[in-house]
């Protein structure tokens, strides 16, 4: 039979200091995440707390579109704007989106496009495309359907725009806002004056070659602004006369700011873009050979702006296939090029009849 060995005096003090050390460890010792945190003593320089910024989904949305100098697109869709009608040949989103692919070095922009959905259905048609994507919620309000131009929901729709794009600015993001009826043929950034001379380049729907606001009917549609005190100071007051503008939109009421001397009080520069490079329905640039954007301006209904914007698109198409299969005749087939008429949109301001 075998006796256990017995440990001498040499074994013993090791596993005592091993056991005693295992002690302090798990009592006594600062690091154990069982005892109170106590915060060391000495000069509060040695001691420097780490602070997490927090950020929320705007942020996010945001951070992932943006160009390397905080700028990102922005657009605003609902469900009216995603989804096919039944007398519809696409969607709103659809030709906006198929025109940066037809359009020349656009494609590449559609990293840096945050779409806002203002219901859920934008936002799930949003996601499944895999863009850039935020949802803007709206308490007690349903953005959903069709607004039409100028009734009561357009106007309020319009104004929350503008409140979402203030807090845009605020944290800090300069953009290029676009509706979802403008087209793009070619990047806009190539016309548009990206240092930091200009606070607003706004697009008009008459260009009338007057750098003076009171000369210009400019269109909240399209434009790039860069975020600074002065132009958060601009969207703050523009939105502060919300409640005092009854029956008039946003739009109209930046207009009689710029008019009535906001741009020299806040000592803001202004452009207005030319329709030769930023057109629209309402005056059709002449020059296709330099036009940047198409805006469906001047057109009361969803349907006759997908009607018109599919005739742009192919036009566009056609004079591009056309300096494909001739490159020696650019110059005669760029000065012979003429856009369709913009019927449905010139119809949609008749009255609508019954049937």
């Amino acid at each position: 039979m075998e006796h256990p060995k017995k440990f001498s005096p040499g074994t013993s003090a090791i596993v005592f200091l091993l056991f005693a050390g295992f002690l302090y460890i798990c009592v006594w010792s600062p690091s154990n995440p069982l005892l109170p945190f106590v915060q060391p003593s000495g000069s509060p320089k040695d001691f420097t707390p780490v602070e997490f910024a927090v950020k929320d989904e705007l942020d996010l949305a945001l951070e992932e579109a943006s160009m390397r100098n905080k700028t990102v697109i922005i657009a605003v869709v609902n469900r009216a704007y995603v989804e096919q009608s039944v007398n519809a040949e696409t969607t709103m989103l659809d030709l906006f989106l198929e025109s940066f692919w037809l359009g020349e070095d656009t494609r590449p922009l559609l990293d840096h496009l945050l779409l806002v959905a203002v219901d859920k259905t934008a936002y799930d048609r949003c996601m499944f495309k895999r863009l850039h994507c935020y949802r803007l919620v709206t308490e007690g309000v349903d953005f959903g359907e069709e607004k039409v131009f100028m009734s009561r929901d357009f106007i309020k729709m319009m104004w929350r725009r503008t409140f979402f794009l203030t807090e845009v600015l605020r944290r800090g993001y300069s953009f290029i806002f676009t509706d979802t009826d403008v087209v793009w043929l070619r990047n806009p950034l190539t016309k548009l004056s990206l240092n930091e001379t200009d606070d607003l380049q706004i697009s008009v729907d008459k260009y009338f070659g007057s750098r003076r606001p009171e000369h210009n009917l400019i269109n909240t549609g399209f434009y790039y602004i860069r975020s600074n005190n002065k132009t958060i100071s601009l969207f703050d007051k523009w939105y502060s006369l919300k409640d005092n503008s009854t029956r008039k939109k946003e739009q109209d009421v930046l207009l009689d700011l710029l008019r009535h001397g906001v741009v020299t009080e806040l000592d803001l520069r202004v452009r207005f873009l030319e329709t030769r490079h930023f057109s629209g329905f309402c005056e059709d640039s002449k020059d296709v050979g330099a036009v940047t954007t198409v805006h469906a301006n001047c057109c009361r209904h969803i349907n006759a702006k997908v009607r018109d914007l599919t005739a742009v698109l192919r036009d566009w198409k056609r004079f591009k296939a056309a300096l494909t299969k001739y490159p020696k005749a650019a110059r005669n087939i760029t000065r012979s090029f003429g856009w369709s008429r913009h019927d449905g949109c010139l119809n949609s301001w008749k009255p609508q009849t019954l049937t």
